[in-house]
């Protein structure tokens, strides 16, 4: 059967994506955010995942506000990015697991979930800065299942709602028949606003860091308007570390864990979590 053998929270603010393709990880301010990838990467080499599972909102290159999904999960045998309007970036192809996609979005209508399946998705720059923060090079060696969120346009799911949609995947990975090893992962946040460029509230971000581990179900108590009141509109992305916190078993340990703000104009963070008694 397939194991789920962590999950990972990480911000995706496109600064870190052209810092990663600039190769100027070492000179930017917010060094000691990359240098913390470096359990990560020995804990990756250990521990070996055959498919990574990314959590996070797209932003324009799926989906816009004439047509905009809850849940929406990838479905495809492989997924390619494409130009978010800073131009047409080198072409890159992700592999997929479409059977196991298959197996998740089936399990998911049994546990009344309806998503979107997509047999076509454009992977973006939340995925992708999370993938290559984990395998830097752009060599990502794993088959990866993408799954959106809705964190920008009402009705949003609630934050229960995400935990719970993270939870059903969680027992549908572990369900499914093959002897892999799933890696989940949360793409977003932490505190952050695009209309208020700097308006971080790093009490908030290091609160949800320490509820994520043992208590996430403080943080599902908030609203999504008592969200955007403390961290900003985007802070809403939030979710994605929900969904990967529900899909990982209850209890959980850090590996790794970092919170740096700035990264750009967002409170950028990073935590590891690993079942309790594996590491």
């Amino acid at each position: 059967m397939a194991r789920v053998i962590g999950g990972l929270g990480t911000s995706h603010v496109p600064m870190i994506g052209r810092t990663i393709a600039a190769g100027k990880q070492g000179e930017v301010s917010f060094k000691p955010f990359f240098d913390s990838f470096g359990p990560v990467h020995d804990w990756l080499g250990e521990k070996k995942p055959d498919v990574a599972i990314v959590f996070y909102n797209d932003h324009g290159l799926n989906f816009f506000l004439d047509n905009m999904p809850t849940f929406a999960i990838g479905t495809a045998h492989d997924y390619r990015n494409a130009d978010e309007g800073w131009g047409e970036p080198a072409p890159r192809v992700f592999p997929g697991a479409p059977d196991l996609s298959w197996h998740i979005v089936n399990s998911l209508m049994e546990d009344e979930f309806d998503v979107s399946t997509c047999q076509q998705m454009r992977f973006d720059h939340a995925g992708i800065t999370a993938l290559d923060l984990l395998w830097p090079g752009h060599d990502v060696p794993v088959k990866t299942i993408p799954i959106v969120l809705n964190a920008v346009l009402p009705p949003l799911p609630t934050p229960k709602r995400c935990y719970k949609l993270g939870q059903a995947i969680g027992r549908a990975v572990a369900s499914f028949p093959e002897d892999i090893n799933v890696l989940f992962v949360g793409s977003g946040g932490l505190s952050h606003e695009l209309g208020e460029f700097g308006k971080i509230n790093e009490p908030f971000d290091r609160m949800c860091l320490e509820k994520i581990v043992a208590e996430p179900e403080a943080l599902t108590r908030y609203t999504n308007d008592e969200i955007v009141d403390v961290a900003g509109a985007q802070g809403l992305e939030l979710m994605t570390w929900l969904a990967m916190r529900g899909a990982v078993p209850e209890a959980a340990q850090v590996v790794a864990s970092i919170y740096h703000a700035p990264i750009s104009h967002t409170g950028g963070a990073m935590m590891l979590l690993e079942p309790r008694g594996e590491g």
